[in-house]
């Protein structure tokens, strides 16, 4: 009896670091190819480099700055950096802040239990792109735009040696190309025949 080797199905890697939202990019990704599933796996920030290297993903939605010796990157948007507090906290009962007026405050940037713990004490302020703010919202905090901080930027990021035409797809679909775009494989595949 001969057995014939199995084909591994074709699919995608795509990490993401917290607040970025794949619904949109998901959505036209299963509506143009079906039957190449997307692995989504999100991504804590120290290491959105490290798993495009180890190649634990194939693409990676990863935040700026990024080290990209042997790296592509494509910045996508920028994003509002926000004070995440209490609901009891002063700076909740303004529509906005400045760096001066958190001047006087304990200031964390990292997403932590332990950092949010203090903040919805009162005890501490989060600096952090309002993305994250949106996706980890609790009931006991609120977050504020902070006018005169930089913002971050959003990009996404593949290896200079990944050959995986699935990568340049995913791209297209991220960067709003339609299916008939010359640029993508499956359209030069459609003009052939």
């Amino acid at each position: 009896m001969s057995t014939t080797p199995v084909t591994p199905r074709p699919h995608l890697r795509v990490g993401y670091v917290p607040g970025v939202t794949l619904t949109k990019w998901r959505t036209v990704w299963s509506d143009r190819f079906p039957r190449i599933p997307l692995e989504i796996v999100e991504v804590e920030q120290p290491d959105q480099r490290q798993v495009l290297v180890d190649e634990v993903v194939d693409v990676c939605f990863v935040r700026l700055p990024l080290d990209t010796d042997g790296l592509h990157r494509i910045p996508l948007y920028e994003e509002l950096p926000v004070a995440w507090v209490s609901k009891d906290h002063v700076v909740a009962a303004v529509d906005e802040v400045s760096l001066g007026d958190l001047a006087d405050e304990d200031v964390r940037t990292e997403v932590t239990t332990f950092h949010v713990d203090l903040v919805a004490l009162g005890e501490a302020v989060l600096h952090v792109p309002m993305s994250i703010a949106r996706t980890q919202s609790r009931r006991d905090l609120v977050y504020r735009p902070i006018t005169d901080a930089p913002s971050t930027t959003i990009a996404i990021a593949w290896r200079q040696d990944d050959g995986n035409e699935l990568i340049e797809e995913f791209i297209g679909v991220v960067r709003g190309r339609t299916a008939n775009s010359s640029r993508t494989a499956q359209a030069r595949g459609k003009r052939k025949s």
